[in-house]
Formats: structure tokens, sequence, C-alpha cells
């Protein structure tokens, strides 16, 4: 017996409603070929947490698909913001484009060198338990927009055919590149696309190689930016990344005719699918993008329903029902059915609601407990059923200015001419 019998005892109690516990989305995860990497820094088929501003990691990628994408990411960052946290996970680069897809998607069943279950992307399933980071932006830059024919008809990417599963299992979302050729090729590989967890995005980007250039795969910059807004934003994942500035670059492979103002030009066009797509700003130029340098433009995911189709509500969402686990969580089993507890509950839900409003993760929520959705042979077995609503803000993406005349301004104006005039003195001979 511990208890005193004469004395005192102390028991700590949390009655008032927890704060929310918030999950990080914007680490990014890449699964790409590095053959020239350090194999001990990066085991095969195994995924690695590391500071994409850490020397002495990126040291060890080699001159590889994985350190493009990095560095691309990397020149995207916001001031202050020394760092993106990056999971990779090392796959082997094919004699084919095909065959690297093919060892990118892995296998949920595929066993590494060290014993552990799930190859190519299936390993980012395991990378909460085995190193304690979710990624939750997704790429595999270069390797989304490799289409075939069969039958007239195009087929998905094998990559973006295959990570829809793999994201919902993440709660994460993924940018893929498509064949960065406009026209046809665009659409026919958009319309392959109907997964809200995917960001589709067109074009490549030219970067220096100090001896030459390359063009690389766009997904790299946007998963960048994304990382960049987040930041900006005190780490929630609330906004789009539309409408920002692209660095580390020095050209475009396609150079698409853009204006605000009219939608019969190439990118607009794209735009219309649901795919981002890079620009170029200029000077003196009011229909462009922007006055200079270099744009990306997307705030579409490719889900079909439109309720659903902004990926900032998708992300905010995902936030919510991240940090309603982390909260509500810690009263299962520890506390029992009455109505008390089932407050509590609500309460909880209440701060995470207004955690939502007060970053602009949400117009407006509200909590509740329903009575028709709730029984007692529900309460006997210690069940029951709340309900989170909230409404997450679209970015703005059209505004229609109505430019009128304004006749009372007319109106005023000979009020004053009138009163003016009857100041006048009259002069006499």
């Amino acid at each position: 017996m511990t208890t005193p019998t004469y004395g005192i005892t102390f028991r700590r109690e949390a009655d008032g409603p927890r704060p929310a516990q918030p999950s990080d989305l914007s680490v990014i995860g890449l699964a790409l070929p590095a053959d020239d990497a350090d194999a001990a820094f990066l085991p095969l088929n195994e995924p690695v947490a590391f500071d994409s501003g850490d020397g002495v990691a990126l040291a060890k990628l080699g001159d590889s698909d994985l350190a493009h994408a990095v560095g691309l990411i990397d020149s995207q960052l916001a001031d202050f913001q020394t760092s993106a946290r990056i999971v990779a996970v090392r796959v082997t680069k094919g004699a084919t484009d095909a065959e690297t897809m093919t060892n990118i998607i892995g296998s949920r069943a595929g066993v590494t060198a060290a014993g552990r279950i799930g190859t190519g992307l299936a390993a980012f399933l395991r990378a909460g338990a085995q190193i304690g980071v979710i990624p939750r932006l997704i790429g595999a830059p270069g390797y989304t927009s490799q289409t075939t024919e069969a039958n007239g008809q195009t087929e998905a990417n094998p990559v973006c055919a295959a990570l829809p599963e793999i994201l919902s299992g993440l709660l994460a979302h993924a940018v893929v590149a498509g064949p960065a050729q406009g026209g046809a090729a665009a659409l026919n590989w958009r319309e392959t696309l109907s997964s809200g967890r995917l960001i589709p995005t067109d074009e490549a980007v030219k970067v220096s190689t100090g001896v030459g250039a390359r063009y690389d795969d766009g997904a790299a910059v946007v998963l960048g930016l994304g990382a960049r807004v987040d930041f900006q934003h005190g780490g929630f994942p609330f906004h789009a990344f539309a409408n920002q500035q692209v660095h580390g670059i020095v050209g475009l492979k396609n150079y698409y005719p853009f204006s605000l103002t009219d939608g019969a030009t190439e990118a607009q066009e794209i735009l219309a699918t649901k795919t981002g797509v890079f620009t170029r700003g200029q000077i003196g130029v009011e229909t462009a993008a922007g006055e200079a340098g270099f744009l990306w433009i997307g705030a579409h995911n490719a889900d079909t329903d439109p309720d659903w189709h902004f990926y900032n509500k998708t992300r905010a969402r995902d936030w919510a029902h991240l940090a309603l686990l982390k909260s509500i969580r810690l009263r299962l089993g520890v506390e029992n059915v009455s109505p008390h507890s089932v407050q509590a509950v609500l309460n909880d839900s209440v701060e995470i609601g207004r955690v939502l409003v007060r970053n602009g993760g949400s117009l407006g929520f509200k909590v509740g407990f329903e009575a028709s959705m709730n029984s007692p042979a529900d309460l006997r077995q210690g069940k029951f059923r709340i309900f989170f609503q909230t409404e997450e803000p679209p970015p703005i993406m059209q505004v229609d200015i109505d430019s009128r005349t304004y006749w009372r301004a007319l109106e005023v104006t000979l009020e004053k001419i009138v009163a003016q005039a009857e100041t006048l003195v009259p002069q006499f001979a």
C-alpha cells in the first residue's frame, strides 16, 4: 500500500481541452535512383531521413537523379529556411525508364537486404515506425510522364498509377509531372489521373550544370515550393503553392503563351485541365503572370469531385484528421463513457477547429453529437460518434470586375460647379 495513512497525495488531472497537436505535412519523400550514392548512407529500398541543407548528407548522394531533385528543392526555400526535411528511398536505376519505374514502384511484399518488408514506394509506409518521420509530399521526378499507347488509348504512367494506394496509406500527396509537350500529349496524360492525392503539373525546367544544361522534371520544383509555402505559414499546410517565384533554373523547355485575361492561350488551356504550369514574367506586360522571373501556377489536384479539387483543401483536411487522431487517442481506454468524457472529446475537437480558423485552414467549423447516430447499445460497447464539420477556404482563382460608369460622380461634379459659381462676387461699374 503506497497511499499514506496520514499525509497528502497528488494526482495530476487534465480536465480541460487538450491543445491541438500538429503533424508535419511538409516532409518530402523521394523515391529515385542514385547508383553512385554512398550505399552505407542510402541502403537500397530503405527510407533515410536527412536535411536538404546538410552538406555531409548531400555529398553522399552522388551525381544522381536523387541529388538533382534535392538541389531543385533546396533552390526554392524561403528566407531563413535552411533546409527541407527529406525522406529518400534509393532504388536501382534500370537499363530503361520502364525498368527504373518498376524499381520505383517496388512491392509491398518485397524484402530488402535487411529483411524489411516493402520496397520502392512501399518503403515509405514503414518510414514512421522505422525512422520516426513520415513523408507527406511525395515525388519521383523524371518518372511520372512516360506513357504508352494500347488499342488507340493512352495508358497511365505506372508510377502515377501506383502512387494513390501509397498516398492514402500515408495521408500524403504526390506531385507528378506530365510529358512537357502541351497539346494532346498533356491532355491524354492528364486524363489518366483521377486521384485527389495527385498534384499534376506540366513542363520541364532547364538547369545549368556548369558545363552545360539539362532539363529536369518540374515536380521537384513544386515539392520545394510546397516546403517554402508551408514554412512561410508556420508549418500549416493550408495554402496553395500557386503564383510562386521559381529559383535555381535558367529556363523552361516550353514557353506556353499565357494571359491573365484570355482563356484561349495554351497555358490557360492546360490550367483548365487542372494541371499546373510554369511561366515566365514579362516586364511591361500587365497580362503576364508576373513582372519578372519564372513562376509556377497550379492550385488543383486530380480529384474528379469539384468539392475537393484544390490540394490546399485536401491537405488541410488531412491535417485536421491527423490532429483529431493524436488528440482523441489519448482518451481511448483511459476514460469511461460518460457525459463528461464525451464532452471532453468534443472540447478537444473544438480546439482543433480553432487552430484551423486561426491559421487560415477553415472558414468556420462545428462540432457536435447527434442522437440519431448513437444508441444505448453503442454506448454499452464503449462506442459513440461525433461530427466535425469544417469548410476549408479555396485559393483565389478568378476575380471578375464589373467596370461601370458612375453617373453619381457627374451629379456631384455638377453640384460642386454650381456651388463654386455661387461664390463669385457680383461686380458693378
